[in-house]
């Protein structure tokens, strides 16, 4: 850059931020809609928990095939993902981190909105790092569909 220094970030280089933009790539790829980016985020075995939401425990391939279907009815949803924690240990490591959901749910007049926990248990693979197993806590929900909270 003339007159300047190149201020350009070369990526994530800590175990910890390379955890914290897999989990942002987790929430881009939810809220775009973007399946082949959310397959990988995971790796091809991993199982995904989101029973607290009523989903069952399936594979990653079962729950994209759910939501390519359950997600084309949501206009809109917008994950934030925060207070990440990752107890690294080589090359495995647990992580917890909060999320704030808004969203906008077919048939719902105002806007809805869910709160948790994720709680993951990634490897590091040739890829970098993947979620190999994905518990969802939901902890709270406001204008779920049907009533209640």
């Amino acid at each position: 850059m003339p007159g300047g220094q190149d201020h350009r970030h070369a990526g994530p280089v800590t175990d910890s931020e390379q955890i914290a933009a897999l989990l942002y790539r987790y929430a881009r790829a939810v809220d775009t809609k973007d399946w082949d980016l959310y397959r990988s985020v995971f790796t091809d075995d991993a199982v995904i928990d989101y029973s607290s939401a009523g989903i069952p425990v399936r594979s990653r391939e079962e729950i994209v095939e759910f939501f390519t279907q359950a997600f084309t009815a949501i206009p809109w949803s917008m994950h934030y993902i925060t207070n990440i924690e990752a107890d690294i240990d080589g090359d495995t490591a647990d992580v917890r981190a909060m999320f704030y959901n808004p969203m906008q749910l077919p048939g719902m007049a105002e806007q809805s909105a869910c709160g948790g926990y994720y709680f993951h248990r990634l490897v590091r693979t040739a890829d970098g790092w993947r979620s190999r197993h994905l518990r969802e806590d939901n902890v709270w929900f406001v204008n779920r569909p049907g009533g209640g909270t």
